[in-house]
């Protein structure tokens, strides 16, 4: 198609069906004059004439009416696709996809997307637990959920959550068999659950005092790659935990766990939603993104 023909076309349309060149000027935003040099290009392009024209009216001639009749409803139908598409602006529409952590998973996502999706019906979320950092760009996902310290600078990042603290903990069982450890380093002498990491390793249990960080590593009989497993484990006396302060604290407050080297445990930058930047946010991931924001 000639360049500039899809246009011309719009014109003739808009000619043919008002009968007059003054108002489909007006509907088109340009003068009567350039609209009328428009719909003479096109029919000097096809060498054939589409509009009869008087001093007092314009209509279209036979091959006019049935170039109206071949195309005129498909330019409808793209007006009615491109109306729909402005109303899916309106109306925020579309699958957002993110990779996060099972904590923030339970604690942030699952309560804030309850409230949020019945209110947008035409929104759909589909959250992927993942244990260990990926490329989200690669990876096709609109966003990815990690605490603040291990997002990439090269990300947006909007706080969903505040900072986090670990929590050592055991059940008063447990502690009467053995005596809770003084120190970190007390730890190689109980019996720990652990978490696999995505790498395959085992994750550090990590501790600060004194403006000096250091991490041990621990050993046990069981060893899980999810975090409630590791709370229910420990809830069963299986022995020591390393847990998010969140989710140990109610079994703390109950009775059911004992926390032990509260002073050596610090505090991290809570979760983080990221993205790239030069990513062009639909408003359906706006929405998202909103509902998710950390309001203290």
């Amino acid at each position: 198609m000639p360049k500039g023909t899809f246009s011309d076309l719009v014109a003739f349309l808009a000619v043919a069906r008002d009968r007059s060149f003054t108002k489909a000027a007006g509907k088109l935003g340009v003068s009567t004059s350039a609209l009328s040099h428009t719909v003479r290009g096109l029919e000097e392009r096809l060498g054939l004439r589409l509009l009869t024209r008087t001093t007092r009216s314009v209509a279209p001639t036979q091959v006019g009416e049935r170039l109206i009749e071949r195309v005129g409803h498909r330019f409808d139908e793209i007006e009615a696709e491109l109306k729909a598409l402005t109303e899916l602006r309106d109306r925020p529409a579309g699958t957002i996809r993110i990779t996060t952590a099972e904590h923030a998973a339970n604690t942030i996502l699952a309560p804030a997307l309850a409230k949020l999706l019945p209110k947008y019906p035409d929104i759909s979320v589909e959250v992927t637990i993942e244990l260990g950092l990926i490329d989200i760009v690669a990876q096709r996902y609109d966003a990815g959920v990690r605490s603040g310290e291990q997002v990439a600078r090269d990300m947006v990042a909007v706080r969903i959550g505040p900072d986090m603290r670990w929590a050592v903990v055991a059940t008063p069982a447990y502690f009467a068999r053995q005596a809770p450890p003084k120190r970190p380093q007390d730890l190689t002498e109980h019996n720990c659950i652990n978490l696999r990491l995505a790498s395959g390793g085992l994750y550090p249990w990590e501790f600060a005092r004194g403006g000096g960080e250091f991490s041990v590593r621990v050993q046990g009989q069981i060893t899980f790659n999810a975090t409630n497993l590791r709370l229910n484990a420990a809830l069963a006396g299986l022995g020591v935990a390393y847990l998010p302060e969140d989710l140990a604290s109610p079994h703390i407050a109950a009775g059911r766990l004992k926390r032990v080297l509260e002073e050596w445990c610090p505090t991290y930058p809570g979760f983080h939603l990221y993205y790239p930047s030069r990513r062009q946010a639909s408003s359906a991931f706006s929405v998202v993104v909103d509902a998710l924001r950390y309001r203290r």
